[in-house]
């Protein structure tokens, strides 16, 4: 019996081939392949009026990303519990507060409609964020960014090759941040990217990067660096190798493979699952997304007892996520109800979902499951 993992890069030739290139060229640092990265990358987001700058994380992105608006500290930004922590940590970072405000059920991304509630003088900005394979309500948050005169980010981690009203992901946000590490649609083993409006904005990130240095970028990308430079502002080790971003290169050549073959392992579940009466599917049309994962939501009293009867199989689950309010170092934060997402966090089971992914994998896993409930829920 196989094992079947949650994540599963498609890593093949194409990738160790643009890495042993890389390493001959004997520019390990910041060089040529990661100004190569940026500009596909700029091509594939059709971005007109926006530049991206792509770094060694998706933390490191929004962390830069809120130290690009300077706000005071102690400014409250809000964003969903149902988060991962490192958007939390980046907030305090930052030298910010997390507010925490609940999911719609629809689409477990930040409900608009709980937004304004949480909104005082302090609030400065709204963590926007796309899960899995739904996408966030961007018009209903922005018209509430623009009128409380918030920043507006947007964590689009999970919604690279996606789009949004026939706009790509990455073309339209305020700011938005990427993510490419090891477990991400696309991986540069680990990477990030920030998509900003203005020169002004891109020429500092280029600074904030690079521990502050004003080292001129159009040098480095030609795999050199200057000897004179100065630094005025605080600055951090943010920046992406050209071996990561080789591999970013190769896997963003596949972007049409690992867009179809993931839309169509992403109908096949909702296919062979959707007669389940305990299992409740996403509710959400693939063929504008490009899935980072499948999830499913089951009866919590149920919940541990699959994931464990699926074990048995060597079929691997995850749970995304923990909410941030239940964390020692967040459980003080202010928050509006979270109703929604106590209940979420309690039923929710990711499901293995890779680039490529064999569909006879699928089927397994989805008569496992159909197999668990037909038994009855007293599994153990």
């Amino acid at each position: 019996m196989k094992s079947i993992p949650v994540f599963k890069p498609l890593i093949q030739k194409e990738e160790l081939e643009a890495v042993q290139k890389s390493l001959e060229v004997g520019w390990l640092g910041m060089g040529k392949s990661v100004g190569e990265f940026e500009q596909a990358l700029a091509e594939f987001l059709d971005l007109k009026d926006r530049f991206v700058v792509v770094l060694s994380t998706g933390h490191a992105a929004l962390h830069l990303a809120i130290l690009l608006c300077d706000f005071e500290r102690d400014s409250e930004i809000i964003t969903p519990s149902f988060n991962n922590v490192a958007d939390f940590q980046a907030i305090l970072a930052a030298g910010c507060k997390p507010v925490f405000c609940d999911i719609e059920e629809s689409s477990l991304c930040i409900d608009p409609d709980k937004i304004e509630a949480l909104i005082t003088p302090k609030t400065k900005a709204i963590i926007m964020m796309d899960y899995f394979c739904n996408i966030a309500d961007h018009d209903a948050i922005q018209k509430i960014a623009a009128k409380h005169r918030l920043r507006l980010i947007h964590d689009a981690a999970h919604s690279f090759g996606s789009s949004y009203k026939g706009k790509k992901v990455g073309s339209y946000s305020d700011i938005c941040m990427f993510s490419f590490d090891p477990v991400k649609t696309i991986t540069s083993i680990d990477g990030g990217a920030l998509v900003v409006t203005s020169e002004k904005d891109l020429s500092r990130l280029r600074e904030m990067r690079l521990i502050g240095m004003s080292q001129s970028t159009e040098v480095m990308y030609d795999n050199k660096r200057a000897w004179s430079y100065d630094v005025q502002n605080i600055g951090y080790r943010y920046h992406l190798s050209n071996p990561h971003a080789a591999i970013g290169l190769a896997q963003l050549k596949k972007m049409p493979l690992i867009m179809k073959t993931r839309r169509e392992s992403c109908d096949l579940y909702n296919d062979l699952l959707s007669d389940i009466a305990e299992v409740t599917t996403p509710n959400t049309d693939f063929h504008s997304v490009t899935p980072f994962l499948f999830f499913i939501r089951v009866p919590q009293s149920d919940r541990d007892n699959l994931r464990n009867y699926l074990k048995d199989y060597e079929i691997d689950t995850g749970v995304h996520w923990q909410p941030g309010h239940h964390f020692s170092l967040f459980s003080h934060e202010r928050s509006g109800s979270l109703e929604v997402t106590e209940r979420i966090v309690s039923e929710i089971i990711s499901l293995p979902l890779h680039s490529d992914m064999d569909q006879d994998d699928v089927q397994f896993i989805c008569s496992k499951i159909k197999a668990f409930f037909s038994q009855g829920s007293s599994q153990t």
